[in-house]
């Protein structure tokens, strides 16, 4: 048995190695290393992918949230309503660039965006919801989507964690996440259900618009060279990684299927044990589990088993360990009662796309072992 990663990128490189290296290869005799053949090819592929009619490549998908924001050229001080549970990448931007982020708790069940607490936190300055399709299922968007309509607001999804999830309407509709608000944004972080071999982000929208000023602010603002027309950044993604994306796009459900397999091992083999509460399933979304995060009963339960995973090594995550709005650099005066519950409870066992049954196997015996010693 392979020693067990919380992901691991090795093995999935080797399974994919002859692949990768023809196309970074390709790209080393091509030496169209900043804006080539690969990153126009891959931002189509990428749109298609969603459904959509644009993909902007960037730098990283932190740079995508912030080109979003600013796309939308809102006034100074609006604000955007987001989940206080989640990586503080929007949080970040939106401070950035003078917004303000509002934070709102999680559906109990699910841990997405709460849209009835969303609703409870517009005001006058309110111009975007921003849901996190956290670890690897959509947000509500049906309930969000209408609530941005009635108080006329953009939607940015944040999909970093999501990729290849599909949500389903009410009425049977059908729709990649990140390719149903005014526009989505994405990570390819190395760690990402898709990812590169360095960073990378993009952002999604089938709104013209926002399209045409995204490309420009990720070029130093201009459209046409030495021709600046707004205030820009200068954010891209490298034809290296574009090419390594490319190969692994065409690998995303094929991934995703992989991790879904590992998810119903763990919820099999530990569903029965009551201190344990398993992922939910949205109801209206399917989950790619970018994360398998499992809830504990107690804070010090949690911290007990993190212990003896280590001690058995296996390693194993908190995400997330500390609310936004706890955060010395985004704190608010706020409370948020099932996002605190998570922050004290959750935690991540192993997840990727390469996990042998036999991993799978000493993890989950491992954990019932350490309960059965509790019995």
């Amino acid at each position: 048995m392979r020693s067990v990663k919380m992901l691991d990128l090795h093995a999935q490189y080797l399974r994919l190695k002859d692949e990768i290296d023809a196309a970074m290869a390709t790209v080393l005799e091509r030496t169209d290393f900043i804006g080539g053949q690969d990153v126009k090819e891959f931002e189509k592929e990428l749109a298609a992918y969603h459904g959509s009619t644009h993909a902007i490549a960037c730098g990283n998908g932190t740079d995508a949230i912030q080109i979003a924001l600013m796309a939308m050229d809102l006034p100074p001080g609006s604000e955007v309503i987001t989940p206080g549970f989640s990586y503080a990448a929007i949080a970040e931007m939106c401070l950035l660039i003078g917004l303000k982020p509002v934070y709102c708790d999680l559906d109990p069940n699910t841990y997405l965006m709460n849209v009835e607490d969303a609703e409870k936190r517009i005001t006058s300055k309110t111009r975007v919801l921003a849901p996190v399709h956290l670890f690897g299922q959509n947000a509500p968007m049906e309930a969000i989507l209408a609530l941005a309509q009635k108080h006329n607001l953009y939607v940015l999804e944040d999909n970093a964690q999501a990729i290849g999830s599909v949500y389903t309407f009410a009425e049977g509709k059908k729709a990649k996440s990140g390719s149903m608000g005014h526009v989505s944004t994405t990570s390819f972080f190395p760690s990402k259900n898709l990812g590169c071999y360095g960073d990378g982000g993009a952002i999604v929208t089938s709104d013209e618009a926002l399209a045409k000023r995204c490309k420009m602010i990720a070029n130093h603002g201009q459209s046409v060279k030495y021709h600046h027309e707004v205030i820009g950044m200068n954010s891209r993604l490298d034809t290296l990684q574009a090419a390594i994306l490319r190969v692994k796009l065409r690998k995303l459900d094929q991934f995703a299927a992989e991790r879904q397999a590992a998810a119903e091992h763990y919820d099999r083999e530990l569903g029965a044990i009551p201190q344990i509460q398993i992922p939910a399933r949205a109801e209206d979304s399917t989950h790619v589990f970018h994360q398998y995060c499992m809830v504990m009963e107690t804070p010090e339960l949690r911290t007990a088993l993190q212990e003896y995973l280590k001690n058995n090594g296996i390693p194993s995550m908190i995400y997330y360990p500390l609310p936004l709005y706890k955060q010395v650099a985004y704190q608010q005066d706020v409370t948020l009662p099932v996002t605190e519950y998570l922050c004290n409870r959750i935690m991540a066992l192993p997840m990727g796309t390469d996990m042998e049954t036999e991993q799978l196997e000493y993890i989950t015996s491992t954990i019932k072992n350490y309960f059965s010693t509790l019995a």
